[in-house]
């Protein structure tokens, strides 16, 4: 298995302050996906600094407060999930995947409570 992204995701109800604050410390956007999830449309804001250092911003209006997660791309969702599962990782959804036409994803947390957003993208 190959990891193709590492990097923190944001998903905020503050999505425009997120993204100024970014900027104001060199990110730029680079990329403005939208997927369609249980809650509706979900706009992405990638952003990429000087150093290559990513960050994506989700613009999530039905949440409360801000939620970090790390974002892990991978080219064997299978193998990643199963590796994740045999070190005590749960699925949010139990055992299905959120699948968006363009990639499958999995929220995947930790015994101790840290997200990973599994991910795989499907190549046209």
């Amino acid at each position: 298995m190959k990891i193709t992204t590492f990097d923190p995701m944001i998903l905020t109800p503050r999505h425009d302050e997120t993204v100024a604050l970014f900027e104001a410390l060199g990110f730029q956007k680079t990329h403005n996906p939208s997927t369609t999830t249980e809650e509706g449309d979900i706009a992405c804001t990638r952003m990429k600094n000087p150093d290559g250092f990513h960050v994506d911003i989700a613009d999530m209006k039905h949440i409360d407060r801000d939620v970090t997660y790390i974002r892990m791309n991978v080219d064997d969702f299978e193998e990643a999930y199963k590796i994740l599962t045999e070190h005590g990782f749960k699925n949010t959804r139990g055992d299905e995947t959120l699948g968006t036409g363009s990639a499958a994803e999995a929220t995947m947390v930790s015994p101790s409570g840290f997200r990973i957003a599994l991910i795989k993208h499907f190549r046209k």
